[in-house]
């Protein structure tokens, strides 16, 4: 990865170049795998590689990701990486003109529906798991009554608390602790609502 910072996405080109449903399950895919062919990509979304090169490509026009540096390959083949460590959009970025702040909203919901059906295909695979990861699965709900300086700063505890144990798990992956270790996903949402 060649940045270990976040980057903070404000500008309306990259929210619509990152706004496609394949882009958005592309980038997925090569965070977590940190490095990938599109032939890897292509086989894991299970699309044409000519396609994932084409969206590969747009995601690269916008600094979103870039070629690897991958020692010993032959050149037939560009390794892809994400080229920072996150990405953030914020809605102040895209509220100052009507189709910045729909494009935003039209991303947020595409991110929350491609969350959701990651979680419905846990639901329907749970059974798979052995039982110490069913065991360990979870699924909360917390309804409190705070400020939006509180709700802020909980969000921000919360982030640096995945983060650390978000390093620490690649930290050991990278240094060999691999077994027992698969993907993780945490899906956090704090929003104010009227009954």
């Amino acid at each position: 990865m060649a940045s270990d910072a976040s980057r903070r996405v404000s500008d309306l080109g990259t929210l619509k170049a990152f706004g496609h449903p394949l882009r958005m399950k592309l980038y997925r895919a090569l965070y977590i795998a940190r490095q990938a062919t599109a032939s890897q990509l292509a086989e894991q979304v299970d699309e044409a590689v000519s396609l994932v090169s084409y969206h590969l490509r747009k995601l690269a026009d916008h600094g979103l990701i870039e070629e690897a540096d991958r020692a010993g390959r032959d050149g037939r083949e560009r390794w892809w990486q994400p080229a920072s460590e996150r990405l953030s959009f914020h809605d102040e970025d895209f509220s100052e003109a009507p189709e910045m702040a729909a494009t935003h909203s039209a991303v947020s919901r595409l991110s929350f529906d491609q969350h959701v059906e990651m979680y419905r295909r846990h639901l329907d695979a749970h059974h798979s798991w052995p039982s110490e990861w069913r065991a360990a699965s979870s699924s909360s709900e917390y309804l409190a009554r705070l400020t939006a300086d509180e709700l802020a700063a909980l969000a921000g505890e919360m982030n640096d608390l995945i983060k650390r144990y978000e390093q620490q798990g690649r930290a050991r992956d990278e240094a060999g602790e691999t077994e027992g270790r698969e993907n993780v996903a945490l899906h956090v949402y704090g929003f104010p609502f009227r009954t």
